[in-house]
């Protein structure tokens, strides 16, 4: 089955990685048809495994081998394209649209941060199919009161969010 990890808080604040040094731990930890898309931490990989033992499997390999605390999170292709096709926004040269990967109820977390959130103009949120959607005015990410939520600690191991269009990379990805 084909997978992606899309790992936490990568070449981020300290956390530098190059990506074909992950896709060799990966492959060390008995993933085939391993590659990265962007420099973000999005694995694209094959494995006979279920989501949760590679889970399991590839953070203890990746914290071993990087020295670090490593979260990821494991999607088939199917549910990484329920996140590309599930988006509620329309696309805008002037937005940025974020979908939430993450642990089972944590789009509630975050629906109750946003609403808790002072926000900015044409700044929304959505939960569809259990999936988190942030749409936010370019330039505003990490100003918005929301954006500074998500680097919380408590909620480190909680979720990881991606551009709308980084899905799109992976499952291009992933189909070929």
């Amino acid at each position: 089955m084909k997978y992606c990890a899309f790992l936490r808080g990568v070449n981020v604040k300290g956390t530098n990685m190059k990506m074909a040094d992950v896709c060799q731990v990966f492959k060390k930890a008995g993933m085939q048809d391993v590659g990265s898309v962007l420099a973000s931490g999005n694995i694209v990989f094959s494995s006979d495994q279920n989501a949760e033992d590679l889970k399991t499997t590839l953070e203890k390999a990746m914290s071993d081998h990087f020295s670090y605390e490593a979260f990821l999170f494991i999607k088939s292709q199917e549910e990484t394209e329920i996140f590309r096709s599930s988006n509620p926004f329309e696309k805008s040269d002037d937005l940025h649209i974020y979908a939430f990967v993450g642990n089972p109820g944590v789009e509630n977390v975050l629906m109750e941060e946003f609403t808790k959130a002072s926000k900015t103009e044409n700044e929304k949120a959505e939960i569809i199919d259990n999936q988190f959607y942030w749409q936010v005015p370019k330039g505003n990410t990490l100003d918005s009161s929301f954006g500074k939520v998500l680097g919380k600690k408590n909620l480190k191991d909680q979720f990881t969010s991606r551009n709308i269009n980084t899905f799109e990379k992976v499952l291009k990805k992933m189909i070929s």
